[in-house]
């Protein structure tokens, strides 16, 4: 049975998605009481904010969520939708989680007197110590050009893409190629539609290499265990766009140039409209040369493991090109066009302006330790690289959430401590 409202608690944690249950999973496994508050339903972005052919872009094996490690028949394979739904659903069910869904966060400020107020839509807590585990992916991000664009296209932003055939029939501009766009993009062309794609810097990735797959060789080199104070960007590296690659048909490359053979029409970045004409970059050779280079540089990185390590493997190669622009095209008329349908696929900002403590800086992002703040009893969980790659991921918010158990434990009142520390 949850808290009522006007209760105090120990720990609240805000977000009922993997970082929230990954959380509650810890916190019960350390004895400290504590109540989940979910805007929606746990768990509900996957299901509601995923296109029909959705899948993993990483194995199988990497899904490790606390206590519930992937069992199933295939471990290399990549899960689609509903099977990433049904290991979310028996995640639930193991944690059996404190949780009040359908209750929004509207307000969490400190006291001072210590604590916190939580007022939400459904009553006021106070708690000792709040975990935000809400993500980082909360306004979908659209450009106010898009509000120019004529009335008879059909806009959707990526989380709102399910299908081809929810489309209406004609031509598709997909704006932005990271992991959703180059995965829409391919989605609707697989779908034999005709797609314009305008492609930004995203870098991309190998599949395979050398007999195995890229996540794997990075696994073995100790990448996925780098914190972010080691990596080569630090803190930086929270704003890079992640690599485009694809779990779909068994996994494979995902590479524009072929597309753009294939009949795909590729730009730069989008830059404005005038009047019905789109107006583009003259970047698209950088940004297919810049993507390559990454492509090439993890694959050269994968070639000098596999040398000091002495490991016998199949010969190395480095990605030649298939295709060219010609020419740029930086401009497209909408009007003399067939494009029916706009998705932008451009990201998402944070909004945790209901965060009401001095701990983000100028770009309303938190600054924080390894998730712990310069606020006393507040945390972040579930950001990507909050300490590793695998942060914002199924294979890394386990460590993440064990971490901040420590510290949420160590900083409880004495009462509240277990008498033993327990491993989650």
């Amino acid at each position: 049975m949850s808290p009522s409202p006007s209760s105090h608690l120990p720990v609240i944690i805000v977000g009922g998605g993997q970082a929230g249950l990954s959380m509650s999973h810890c916190l019960q496994q350390a004895g400290i009481d504590h109540l989940v508050l979910e805007k929606h339903s746990a768990m509900h972005v996957w299901r509601t904010q995923r296109w029909d052919n959705f899948c993993l872009v990483t194995p199988n094996w990497q899904c490790a969520l606390p206590g519930h490690v992937y069992d199933g028949p295939d471990p290399h394979g990549f899960m689609k939708k509903d099977e990433i739904n049904a290991y979310l659903a028996a995640f639930r069910r193991k944690v059996a989680p404190p949780i009040r869904e359908g209750v929004a966060v509207r307000r969490v400020s400190p006291r001072v007197q210590g604590g916190f107020d939580v007022i939400t839509s459904d009553g006021e807590w106070t708690a000792d110590q709040v975990i935000v585990a809400s993500g980082g992916y909360h306004q979908p991000i659209v450009p106010r050009l898009a509000e120019r664009l004529p009335a008879g296209i059909v806009q959707l932003h990526s989380e709102q893409y399910r299908s081809a055939a929810a489309l209406p029939e004609g031509e598709v501009l997909v704006v932005g190629s990271g992991q959703s766009g180059a995965q829409i993009a391919e989605d609707l062309h697989l779908a034999g539609r005709k797609v314009h794609l305008a492609v930004g810097d995203a870098p991309r990735c190998a599949r395979f290499y050398r007999g195995r797959d890229v996540v794997d060789w990075l696994a073995d080199m100790n990448y996925y265990d780098m914190p972010v104070t080691e990596h080569p960007l630090r803190e930086g590296v929270r704003d890079n766009t992640n690599h485009y690659v694809t779990g779909r048909d068994g996994g494979r490359d995902i590479d524009l140039r072929r597309f753009a053979l294939e009949g795909m029409e590729l730009y730069g970045l989008l830059q404005d409209l005038d009047g019905s004409t789109l107006t583009f970059e003259p970047g698209l050779r950088a940004a297919l040369d810049h993507a390559d280079r990454i492509y090439n540089g993890i694959n050269a990185a994968i070639d000098k493991h596999i040398a000091s390590a002495g490991i016998d493997a199949p010969p190395p190669s480095v990605y030649e090109p298939v295709w060219t622009p010609a020419a740029e095209r930086t401009t497209l008329d909408l009007s003399s066009s067939a494009i029916t349908s706009v998705i932008w696929c451009i990201g998402f900002s944070p909004d945790f302006r209901w965060v009401d403590a001095p701990v983000f800086n100028g770009r309303g992002d938190p600054v924080h330790t390894r998730g712990v703040t310069q606020q006393p009893g507040l945390y972040f969980l579930g950001l990507p690289w909050l300490y590793t790659w695998g942060s914002g991921r199924f294979s890394g918010v386990a460590r993440d959430a064990a971490w901040l158990t420590e510290k949420v434990t160590a900083f409880a009142p004495r009462h509240l401590q277990p008498e033993e520390a327990v491993t989650c």
